[in-house]
């Protein structure tokens, strides 16, 4: 079948579709199926010992050390809990740093002789197993030759069922580590970096008068963008089957101009997705809280509630795998590429970070009068010097070859690494500069001229959507993250700086006291110095204009505008200490990540390269020159019949296809060319590869535009975005 065939029989497919018979049943109360799946502490208290129980709970509540003795208890008791299920496998599930989830499946059933099986799962099968560590990304920490890896169980994050239509499946999340101890994933450093964030934060916090604080964690809420097209369409476009992007495709008539989209009925084809998606998280208690249409046609958002930082991250590789599998089941595909179709809004992954504990709460709410509010104003001031500190850091926690077409763009926040307070907590840290803060702006009410509506509130201040780093009321929004991305980099990275900004107040207010300053007054002192030497950070204006970059270099403040230009910061003598002094990760860890983040931007490129090489040659042009052909055969015609022919149309796909002849040879030669270091492969591929690539892309999406529709091979993104 030609691939314009393919094209046509995809829009009849996508015109003939019909939907899956609904899952939910007919009686089930909204909210009853709410973690039924789960190993919970509920199905825990229920299970366990009561001396058992208590000490698992001081682990996962108050970050206890784990009791050894306690595993047999808790496997056997996950094991029949899961097979009373209808569970026969369970899986160390693990995160490794590939992007995506890990699993090895193994059965709970042994041979006992006789012909007879016996279920069996030990504590120390439950607490350790064992995976290749070599096989995964280890950035040269583990040699081809040497294999042995291990998952170790991680008790904070709960255990679950997984359901598939022939069985189901007993999750354990696990770290996985190399046999000398070096974090091979993501689960590892988050863990570290919560530990070491929550000692500083308890230091200050008992200078505060809180003599026992309870364990303080980090907090997240991801909010996760996504693409829906049908299945179809994804099947019949190559360079969305290997790279997640298109990789040719010109603006359709009509995009997002009209702001139609955003909040937007939900199509009832998607609804019904969202639906059946939402159910199966909030099975696996997963909080999924709102959902709705984003800017693009086709782009969609879901919001889960705050979690615990490491459970979050787990909860949201959970929530990728889930929404794929049910998009497939009703006949689409989900996307979640930072910018899967050119010229078209991209997706993040906006990672909403807070801290607190059980007995003081969220350390970042400001309250009513925040200027009194010196405990907020402390963990506050130790955002503002981390993220000015270490915006370096923070941009190459989210640096990739996906994010970069995202990063800096209209629809996402720049390169440059900047912290927005707002009007009422600028104003507070503008007092604070000047020698002291007396007053807070107060919320005000919304007359909007209507006497049947009631009286709005109004916040002291607006939001501000240009800004990386925001405080958004009750906590601060990374909102650099990409929408392919696991939560736990950022978070680590947070979490790490937090916890020397955190030390660095907590040893300054400490030798203050002891030298004889009055608490407060020390507060005033410590407060006055954050913002005068790291409010450069601080900036409330369009992030998107081009005076901002210039106003940010005169500031001090980087602009990485690549993942090449970015990741160096990984290795920075800085950094390095930093990472390692906080107990997050060693010199050796640090290197293996940025050799990962080097070895994948290269690759990542040159898989779209090759990919994008093997389309244009072998649909696009074909393609285009059957159309020329089919214009020269006319043409010929006409004058052999004595008819005036119009020669123009012909001219006008000849030039094009020149320029995509050419375009396709230097893209041919640029690939066969190899440097010595993995740097110099990742910047080959960003001054090389995609350029030579944005060339043949411009000559391609100009014949997308000549070529006769019946011939063109590739779904379009008018049909990609708009017929769903």
């Amino acid at each position: 079948m030609s691939g314009n065939n393919v094209r046509l029989q995809a829009i009849k497919d996508v015109q003939a579709y019909v939907p899956p018979a609904p899952t939910y049943e007919a009686n089930e109360a909204p909210g009853e199926i709410f973690g039924e799946n789960v190993f919970s502490l509920a199905v825990m208290q229920k299970r366990l010992p009561k001396l058992v129980y208590k000490s698992i709970l001081a682990t996962i509540e108050h970050s206890k050390p784990l009791d050894p003795m306690v595993a047999d208890s808790v496997a056997s008791a996950m094991k029949d809990w899961a097979m009373e299920k209808g569970a026969t496998h369970y899986s160390h599930v693990f995160y490794p740093l590939t992007g995506f989830t890990a699993e090895k499946h193994d059965s709970f059933f042994e041979p006992a002789g006789g012909g007879l099986s016996l279920a069996e799962f030990a504590g120390k099968t439950l607490a350790q197993g064992e995976s290749d560590g070599s096989s995964f990304p280890s950035g040269g920490l583990r040699n081809t030759f040497e294999a042995r890896g291990y998952t170790g169980w991680d008790p904070t994050s709960p255990a679950y069922v997984l359901d598939n239509p022939n069985g189901k499946t007993l999750c354990i999340p696990t770290v996985f580590v190399s046999m000398f101890g070096d974090a091979l994933d993501h689960k590892t450093p988050l863990l570290r970096s919560q530990q070491s964030m929550a000692k500083h934060a308890e230091r200050v916090l008992r200078l505060f008068g809180h003599e026992n604080p309870d364990h303080v964690v980090s907090f997240c809420g991801a909010e996760q963008e996504y693409f829906l097209i049908d299945r179809h369409f994804f099947l019949a476009r190559a360079d969305l089957l290997n790279s997640g992007r298109t990789l040719f495709g010109a603006k359709p008539p009509k995009g997002q101009e009209f702001d139609d989209h955003y909040f937007g009925a939900i199509p009832e084809r998607v609804l019904a997705f969202m639906m059946e998606t939402e159910r199966e998280l909030f099975k696996l208690g997963i909080p999924a809280k709102t959902r709705h249409q984003e800017v693009a046609p086709g782009q969609f958002e879901i919001a889960p509630m705050f979690e615990r930082a490491n459970q979050a991250a787990d909860h949201q590789q959970l929530l990728m795998t889930t929404f794929k599998r049910i998009a497939n089941k009703h006949g689409m595909e989900c996307l979640f590429h930072e910018k899967p179709f050119e010229g078209v809004n991209g997706s993040g992954k906006h990672v909403n970070f807070s801290l607190g504990n059980s007995t003081e709460g969220n350390l970042l709410l400001p309250g009513d009068t925040p200027h009194q509010n010196a405990q907020f104003l402390v963990f506050c001031a130790a955002v503002i010097r981390a993220v000015h500190k270490y915006g370096g850091l923070l941009r190459a926690s989210v640096a990739s070859a996906s994010n970069d077409h995202r990063l800096g763009a209209n629809e996402a926040p720049p390169a440059i690494i900047s912290i927005f307070l707002g009007d009422q907590l600028s104003d507070v840290f503008d007092q604070i500069a000047k020698g002291g803060a007396t007053s807070s702006k107060e919320k005000g009410t919304l007359m909007i001229g209507v006497d049947t509506l009631p009286v709005l509130p109004t916040d002291p201040g607006d939001r501000n959507r240009t800004s990386p780093f925001a405080f958004t009321g009750n906590r601060f929004e990374f909102r650099a993250p990409g929408s392919l991305q696991s939560v736990a980099g950022p978070m680590v990275t947070i979490n790490t700086i937090m916890a020397e900004a955190l030390d660095y107040i907590a040893t300054d207010l400490e030798a203050a006291v002891a030298a004889g300053t009055e608490f407060n007054d020390a507060v005033q002192a410590i407060l006055g110095e954050i913002i005068t030497n790291h409010g450069a950070a601080v900036f409330g204006g369009n992030g998107y204009s081009d005076d901002w970059q210039i106003e940010a270099a005169q500031r001090g403040l980087p602009n990485l505008r690549t993942t090449v230009d970015a990741l160096p910061e990984l290795i920075s003598d800085e950094a390095m200490e930093l990472f390692q002094n906080y107990g997050v990760f060693s010199h050796r860890e640090m290197h293996s990540r940025y050799e990962i983040g080097l070895e994948q931007y290269a690759q990542s490129i040159a898989v779209e390269a090759k990919s994008m090489l093997e389309i244009g040659t072998t649909s696009v042009l074909p393609a285009a020159v059957r159309y020329q052909t089919e214009l020269a055969l006319n043409i010929g015609a006409l004058k052999a019949a004595g008819v005036e022919a119009d020669a123009a149309p012909l001219g006008e796909v000849t030039g094009p296809i020149g320029e995509l002849r050419a375009g396709l040879a230097v893209l041919k030669d640029a690939l066969a060319a190899h440097a010595e270091d993995a740097y110099a492969e990742a910047k080959h591929a960003n001054e090389v590869l995609l350029p030579a690539m944005a060339v043949v892309r411009t000559a391609a999406d100009a014949l997308e535009g000549i070529v006769a529709d019946d011939l063109w091979p590739l779904p379009t993104y008018q049909e990609m975005l708009f017929i769903l």
